[in-house]
């Protein structure tokens, strides 16, 4: 069964932590407006997040795969192009993502490296907020 992507790394523009629920099958990301909870399609709220990340990988593949492959250890030619090919094939990657969801541990560690994602009542994403991003804008763009 799916599960919200980003479940405890996402706050309300009020700062207020966002809580998860499922209705139904479904999995919702539920927003305290001033004590009506809003219930909100997870899927709505996690892609826009995976959109605004593809946007910061696209272009720049090469150069992901290559520090990667250097983390890694793996900075052979073969690896870095099979990388490179993971990275310019993002979009399969993140589907998979959206069925298998983000471990625990992964979500936890991503909060303490201070990644967060601050929506507002209707679900859509104002900021992300992502350790380490020298950003021009204050917001995703839109």
């Amino acid at each position: 069964m799916p599960q919200p992507l980003f479940a405890g790394l996402i706050v309300d523009e009020n700062d207020q932590v966002v809580e998860t629920a499922m209705v139904g099958s479904e999995p919702m990301y539920v927003v305290n407006d001033a004590g009506f909870r809003r219930h909100i399609p997870a899927e709505y709220v996690d892609r826009q997040v995976l959109n605004f990340l593809k946007e910061q990988i696209s272009g720049h593949e090469d150069l992901l795969s290559e520090q990667t492959a250097k983390m890694l250890g793996q900075e052979d030619i073969f690896s870095k192009a099979i990388l490179e090919k993971q990275f310019r094939n993002i979009d399969q990657q993140f589907e998979q993502l959206l069925k298998t969801g983000i471990p625990e541990e992964g979500r936890a560690y991503m909060g303490m490296m201070g990644f967060r994602i601050v929506i507002n009542f209707h679900g859509d994403v104002v900021r992300i907020d992502q350790p380490g991003i020298i950003s021009d804008e204050d917001d995703m763009g839109e």
